[in-house]
């Protein structure tokens, strides 16, 4: 049963991950959940996270922006690098708001409503008129790369912040999709080796039929949405990158991840 309703939640996240870059960790981590304790969740789906995107990589890497991926990336990976560092010296946060839907609790946290509020303000730059009209010069990546790899390494979001601020830097589609695959890619190797210290080869071992299906499923997803990425606009990636960065604010915000 688990392994059935894994691969389908791969194969689905996947395909939406390449328009969006960023989702595959949030949707398939509480999956993995329900059958695993939560470290063990977020390390499993870290290496499916990871050989996902150098499948993606593999796909579209002669669209790579490497300017960007130096100016973006290197202080996104400095950003994370500090804010890991910091949510350890910050002691737990009280809730400022508790509310129930059935037998499940959800906290609203301070740093999440902090987050969701800028994946909102870059939102608003994609959907209202006067501000779609601006585009971020490139001398503003790397302050992109380090207010997205920051918050990312406080509260593990980093994905929409980096999406929402590459969309806006003149890429095209394809670029966009190449470029933010290359900055995950960094991104998972990082956290890869601080979850490895916690990760056994047996529970590797022991789950290698569900890890190889949640793998597959990823792989196909990746390679459907290279495919539909051909027959795309960029203006569909756009909104869609929108959409579910507004959705995912909404959720972080209401404390429901």
């Amino acid at each position: 049963m688990e392994i059935t309703l894994i691969t389908f939640v791969a194969l689905a996240a996947s395909v939406l991950t390449f328009f969006s870059g960023f989702g595959l960790g949030t949707i398939l981590t509480p999956f993995m959940a329900i059958f695993f304790p939560v470290e063990t969740a977020i390390a499993l789906t870290g290496i499916v996270h990871l050989l996902n995107n150098l499948f993606k990589f593999a796909l579209v890497r002669r669209h790579v922006d490497w300017p960007v991926v130096l100016r973006f990336g290197v202080t996104a990976i400095v950003g994370a690098a500090i804010g890991a560092l910091l949510l350890g010296l910050i002691p737990n946060q009280t809730a400022l708001f508790v509310w129930q839907a059935g037998t499940k609790t959800f906290e609203i946290r301070l740093l999440k409503l902090i987050v969701a509020a800028l994946m909102i303000v870059f939102v608003l730059f994609e959907l209202l008129p006067r501000l779609r009209a601006l585009q971020f010069d490139r001398n503003k990546l790397m302050l992109g790369g380090a207010l997205s790899g920051f918050f990312g390494g406080l509260t593990g979001h980093q994905g929409a912040l980096r999406s929402a601020f590459l969309i806006k830097c003149g890429l095209s589609k394809e670029a966009f999709v190449a470029t933010g695959v290359v900055i995950a890619c960094a991104i998972d190797i990082t956290r890869l080796g601080i979850y490895s210290t916690r990760l056994s080869v047996t529970l590797v071992q022991e789950n290698m039929v569900l890890l190889f299906s949640a793998i597959a499923a990823a792989f196909a997803g990746a390679w459907l949405g290279s495919q539909l990425l051909k027959k795309v606009t960029l203006a569909f990636v756009q909104y869609t990158v929108s959409v579910l960065v507004f959705a995912l604010a909404v959720a972080l915000a209401a404390g429901v991840i």
